[in-house]
């Protein structure tokens, strides 16, 4: 036998990668459709857009089990502590994503009722564009997701913010 037979086989790789893609295509959402755009939330997730192929299909309506907010359709003023309770509640690491034009600005409805953006109440990672945004908007959101889960560190990620 040859020196190389009696080698262990090992394969190096950074433990970032290895936690990021498993993140990446495990991601729960938490979906908070209020609107239109939680019809096109579904479509996504339907058979047609399969947004299974994404690992995401595991709808969670708990927040303790989620990592992803997805904010679809307009915030109303009363809604808004309900929407921050649900955020804190979440186990991190966790993301926002906001969807339509309703959630991301206010859209249309530029009243006192309405947050005008969510971003005033959370931290948001990816905006979805669209009144309502076609489902294709919203898996491409789901990709602009699992880019920004693939490019953190676990060394930079900061804990209890």
């Amino acid at each position: 036998m040859g020196l190389e037979s009696r080698l262990p086989e090992f394969v190096t790789t950074r433990l970032d990668w290895v936690v990021n893609t498993a993140r990446r295509y495990a991601v729960w959402p938490m979906p908070f459709a209020t609107a239109c755009c939680g019809i096109e939330f579904m479509a996504a997730a339907s058979s047609r857009y399969d947004l299974s192929r994404f690992g995401s299909e595991i709808m969670r309506f708990s927040p303790r089990q989620a990592d992803l907010l997805l904010v679809a359709g307009r915030v109303c003023l009363k809604e808004a502590p309900v929407l921050m309770k649900i955020y804190r509640q979440m186990a991190e690491p966790k993301w926002v994503m906001a969807v339509g034009a309703c959630a991301s600005t206010g859209g249309m409805l530029d009243v006192y009722g309405v947050v005008q953006g969510i971003d005033k109440l959370l931290p948001v990672d990816v905006y979805v564009p669209g009144c309502p945004p076609r489902p294709e908007a919203i898996i491409d959101g789901f990709m602009k997701i699992h880019k920004i889960i693939g490019g953190e560190r676990i060394a930079d990620r900061k804990h209890g913010d």
